[in-house]
């Protein structure tokens, strides 16, 4: 959702050190429901500031950094590419030097064909170099990994991992979108939100290494960037995010958070191809799966229905490669998608909790 909220919270225990305990949390997907006392709130109405809003936020536990890309080559081939950066904190006031900071950090790195996938991860303790963000310039990176110049004009993105690595050139062709109200996003009736922006308007091109071959791609990549300190309910299981460049120039992103119960709290938003923004509550969806792929021991949905009666959009959008399982610490669905129907177009689609 752009949602990205994916902490291995048993290995970051281990790597915690220094004599600080991090528990196993029970609270929502991943431990994201958890009590947030003593860490900054998000509240509507807040003013972003930019560029210093692209930088870390140390007051809040958890962060992301997010770009998702859905690529082609000269001969036609579909591609899709992820990197991905996560500040968490294991206690308020955790930010300072040295190994007495607080703050872990995790690296994803996915990259998707029509019939492979591949996934990597990185961890990192903060205070020592080894990951990190800087608003002015840009830039963030774990270990070798990094995503670098401005979120409004120019990034690079490379990472890699076993048989698989890839360095994209990303260049906005639009403005920076706040999602939900005027940035303050809802992922509950409750109250939990975060503050969550998007440049989905990156012209991408670069190149990728399968098995220590180069192919060049072009295409169009999309940046997700959220902060919170309680970003689920208790009762939260997961979440269903899409991002999607429909073939009129407009954008479109959903999301729907699950509940224990069946139940789910969905949101969205029409972005127009000037970047004004209409958004989305549940009343103006009609959400479904359509159909699910066995995918590392579950069921996972990976072909959707997607309506919005009221801009007569009725679409179906499904997964280019169904396999895109990011087996990672903490194990998700992530790949690219095509959308047929009213509208065409591609995009990506992330799912958790299954």
């Amino acid at each position: 959702m752009s949602a990205r909220f994916l902490f291995p919270w048993l290995l970051l225990a281990l790597l915690a050190g220094c004599g600080e305990r991090a528990s196993a949390p029970t609270e929502g997907f991943a431990g994201l429901g958890r009590e947030s006392k003593g860490f900054a709130q998000v509240v509507p109405g807040e003013t972003f500031e930019f560029p210093d809003d692209h930088g870390a936020h140390t007051g809040f536990r958890i962060e992301w950094w997010y770009v998702t890309a859905n690529l082609r080559d000269a001969q036609g081939n579909h591609y899709g590419v992820q990197w991905t950066l996560f500040r968490n904190a294991l206690r308020p006031q955790a930010d300072g030097p040295g190994w007495g900071n607080g703050n872990l950090w995790m690296g994803h790195a996915g990259m998707t064909t029509e019939d492979r996938h591949w996934s990597a991860q990185l961890m990192a303790r903060g205070g020592v170099g080894q990951a990190g963000v800087v608003a002015k310039p840009f830039e963030a990176w774990i270990d070798d990994w990094s995503l670098a110049g401005d979120p409004a004009g120019t990034l690079v993105a490379q990472a890699n991992g076993e048989g698989f690595g890839y360095r994209l050139r990303l260049a906005a062709e639009g403005p920076l979108v706040l999602q939900g109200e005027q940035g303050f996003s809802r992922k509950s009736g409750g109250g939990q939100a975060s503050y969550y922006y998007s440049q989905p308007f990156f012209r991408a091109e670069g190149v990728l290494e399968i098995d220590g071959h180069e192919v060049e791609v072009t295409g169009t990549a999309w940046m997700d960037r959220e902060w919170s300190s309680q970003p689920v309910a208790a009762d939260q299981v997961g979440w269903d995010w899409f991002s999607l460049h429909l073939d009129d120039g407009r954008r479109l992103m959903l999301f729907r958070v699950r509940h224990a119960d069946g139940g789910f709290y969905l949101s969205g938003n029409w972005i127009a191809t000037d970047g004004g923004t209409t958004p989305l509550r549940e009343g103006d969806v009609e959400l479904q799966p359509l159909s699910t792929t066995r995918v590392a021991g579950r069921k996972v949905p990976t072909r959707w229905s997607v309506a919005i009666p009221g801009d007569g959009l009725q679409v179906e959008v499904g997964a280019i490669n169904p396999d895109a399982w990011m087996d990672l610490d903490t194990a998700y669905w992530e790949g690219p998608v095509r959308v047929t129907g009213s509208h065409g177009g591609i995009g990506y689609l992330e799912m958790t909790g299954y």
